[in-house]
């Protein structure tokens, strides 16, 4: 092999590229074994809007409808407090009491394990069990998790079905479809009218025979279950036995006999009136006026949201096609969270590969050689391939933060492997042995291109030491970013030498447009050269030019400043809240008539798409909280390119023309969604303080205090204290 004068053994070794140089078959064979590594395990990577955030909080909540706050908050609040305070490596606990429901929300350090915390408050919550009520619902406790926001939720209605036929349907029939589906957790249906038998005594005739209510009761009890008979044995065969007591019918309920004082039998018609009807109303839920059932779908943790939600849409579509579905029933769509995320991931994928076309035009356009081009191309979908190799083993999910790391980093993806092609085709050109053009760039660059590499990596590793929430947002973005440069740099390193020194300029030369570009790049070097010359030349010159660089940076610094800040860019996907709170005391009914006034002024607006109502508290999956005084509208705008009104700016006019309506005793407050179970602070709101003390009628009167204060205070809107939703209660004595 030819040396070059003055070279010493060491700079000629070229280190992992000159392994790759002689090696070309085993360093293809081994991308090419990460390439397909990264397809295989691209296909097994969840796919979600954002990444796995679980925040280190717990909540834990009772129901027991009808009850007052106070007391809610006397027999069950200070007890929960009381057990739920003693969880290990707990920061704060706080609680809140309203009619019918206490809430304690426990948070912890960011970095603790959840789930043992979660088990540790509900063997807690266990303990607290003895001291609460016994009239409460049974506990609920859950971990902040957006993963537990539902995938898909429906609103079904029909023509010709009451609500206590449709609630059935949906609930016995329809929600049954999907419970065993792929990467589905759970179905929950809320709304609707529930089926419920009532047996009125008739106190009067209980009296004549001898017969109390309590004695009714247990009578019912008894007779209206199953009991186990043991075995039965005969000959060569033996079976188990039941007593079936179990009401199938209303006649079965009308006719059971009942025992009274003197030992003869009457049955249950005579004694008490038996109503096939519902649950009182505390809830109404509708589609664009049309009243319906809700119907969650929750997904299994880790599953893959997209995939969860095309199982779901073909199920139905399976349903429809089998005729499985009747023709009454209509399903209407009211959220899809696989739309934003296929939005976000076309989007960001779109930005990754227009940013490689442009890489490999710009490389083209200077190295004019459409080889060598496609060598530097290869080292994106390469580093990407190894990226999501990385991926999978840490436990990465595809979203927009880890595709938009990708994004980022798709043009640091071809620098090192540009510096690297380019040095060896210059050797190449000076007439050198491919081997030895190879070896000779290799050494030259190898330890600018680890040290670049390094920088660029020092750069963005020490994001990763950042905690809370900002840490667990971006900490996929960061890795993603670090492992696509570091795979560039291995390629650069080894692919590009093994790939490069096989490649010669063709004998017939350079064509016109190369030799245009070239002699246009030569004049752009020769000019540059010369106005560095005369800059170095003239200290007047370099004195200007850093006199302009300042006068540009002061320039720019008050846009810098003045400019919004924000922890993430909103989005405006037209979903908009919208809250109604009468005053206190105020009824269902009188909710509605205004819920219903609002639905049809929105729906005449040529921007809206459609209005999902609940009216007397709210549903999320089958927790319902009863809250006679409040109502919640969910508007969809048409999507942006069909509107000429942003969604803010489509709040501002609404709020003019529902002053126009006069809700008198009601308030109304609209506000985006942003991303949903994104919280970037203490509550749901932007901007959340919380006023502490002993006395509750101080506590009223100082939050109410405060809104008048803050209501003139400009950017501020929908300003809101917890004590509207105090109702009025009657106190016997």
């Amino acid at each position: 092999m030819n040396t070059t004068p003055g070279s010493s053994p060491r700079q000629r070794s070229g280190g992992l590229a000159a392994w790759s140089i002689h090696h070309p078959v085993g360093v293809s064979m081994i991308t090419l074994a990460f390439v397909v590594l990264g397809l295989f395990f691209s296909l097994r990577l969840p796919v979600d809007l954002l990444p796995n955030i679980v925040y280190p909080e717990i909540g834990v909540r009772i129901l027991d409808p009808g009850v007052p706050a106070r007391i809610m908050e006397d027999q069950v609040t200070r007890q929960l407090e009381e057990q739920l305070a003693i969880t290990e490596n707990l920061v704060t606990i706080s609680s809140s009491s309203r009619d019918g429901e206490s809430s304690v929300d426990l948070s912890f350090p960011y970095g603790t394990d959840i789930d043992i915390a979660l088990r540790d408050a509900s063997t807690r919550l266990d303990r607290a069990q003895r001291f609460l009520p016994d009239t409460i619902d049974p506990p609920i406790v859950f971990k902040r998790d957006p993963q537990q926001i539902p995938v898909a939720e429906f609103v079904v209605s029909s023509k010709r079905r009451d609500s206590i036929a449709l609630r059935s349907y949906v609930d016995y029939t329809f929600a049954k479809w999907f419970i065993n589906l792929p990467g589905v957790a759970s179905t929950e249906v809320g709304g609707g009218l529930v089926r419920e038998i009532q047996v009125l005594p008739n106190l009067q005739r209980l009296a004549a025979v001898g017969l109390s209510v309590d004695a009714l009761v247990d009578a019912l009890r008894s007779a209206n279950r199953d009991v186990p008979a043991g075995r039965l044995r005969t000959g060569k065969q033996e079976f188990t036995s039941r007593t079936a007591g179990r009401f199938q019918t209303i006649e079965e309920l009308r006719n059971a006999p009942i025992s009274i004082a003197d030992g003869t039998n009457l049955p249950l018609k005579e004694l008490a009136e038996i109503r096939d009807t519902h649950e009182d109303e505390r809830l109404r839920v509708r589609f664009n006026s049309i009243g319906g059932v809700k119907l969650s779908l929750q997904k299994q943790p880790g599953a893959n949201t997209v995939a969860v939600v095309d199982t779901v849409m073909e199920r139905l579509q399976w349903l429809r096609d089998n005729d499985l579905i009747p023709d009454d029933i209509e399903l209407h769509e009211v959220a899809d969270q696989s739309v934003y995320i296929r939005h976000a991931l076309n989007n960001a994928a779109l930005a990754g590969l227009s940013g490689a076309v442009l890489a490999m035009l710009v490389v083209l356009l200077f190295l004019g050689d459409i080889r060598r081009t496609l060598v530097i191309g290869s080292a994106i979908p390469i580093a990407i391939a190894f990226t999501l190799f990385v991926m999978e083993f840490t436990g990465l999910t595809l979203n927009i933060m880890s595709l938009g790391g990708l994004a980022v980093g798709i043009g640091m993806l071809v620098d090192s492997a540009i510096v690297m092609l380019e040095n060896i085709h210059r050797h190449q050109h000076a007439g050198e042995d491919d081997a030895q053009a190879g070896l000779l760039a290799a050494t030259e660059v190898n330890s600018a291109i680890v040290a670049s590499t390094s920088t660029n990596l020092a750069a963005v590793l020490p994001f990763l030491l950042i905690g809370g929430l900002t840490g667990l947002l971006f900490r996929e973005l960061i890795i993603t970013v670090s492992a696509a440069i570091f795979a560039a740099m291995l390629i650069a390193l080894t692919l590009v030498p093994a790939w490069a020194t096989r490649l010669r300029d063709t004998a017939r030369g350079e064509g016109t447009w190369r030799k245009a570009i070239d002699r246009r790049i030569q004049s752009l070097q020769e000019r540059y050269a010369r106005l560095l010359d005369w800059s170095l030349q003239h200290r007047s010159a370099q004195l200007t030019a850093v006199l302009m660089f300042i006068i540009l940076l002061a320039t720019s610094l008050p846009v810098f400043l003045a400019g919004s800040e924000t922890f993430l860019p909103t989005m405006d996907d037209g979903n908009i809240r919208v809250r109604v709170t009468g005053d206190p005391g105020t009824a269902m009914k009188s909710m509605d008539q205004a819920a219903a006034r609002l639905e049809t002024l929105f729906r005449d607006q040529q921007e809206v798409e459609s209005v999902f109502t609940v009216t007397g508290g709210f549903i999320f999956g089958r927790t319902q909280r009863e809250a006679s005084s409040r109502a919640t509208l969910q508007v969809q705008l048409k999507p942006l390119g069909q509107r000429k009104l942003s969604s803010d700016a489509w709040i501002t006019r609404m709020n003019s023309e529902i002053e126009q309506l006069q809700l008198v005793g009601y308030k109304v407050r609209m506000n985006t969604y942003g991303l949903r179970g994104l919280r970037v602070g203490a509550g749901d709101d932007d901007i959340t303080l919380r006023i502490q003390g002993p006395d509750l009628d101080a506590l009223q009167s100082l939050g109410q205090r405060a809104v008048e204060l803050l209501k003139d205070v400009p950017g501020l809107r929908n300003l809101y204290w917890s004590g509207e939703e105090v109702q009025h209660e009657l106190a016997v004595r």
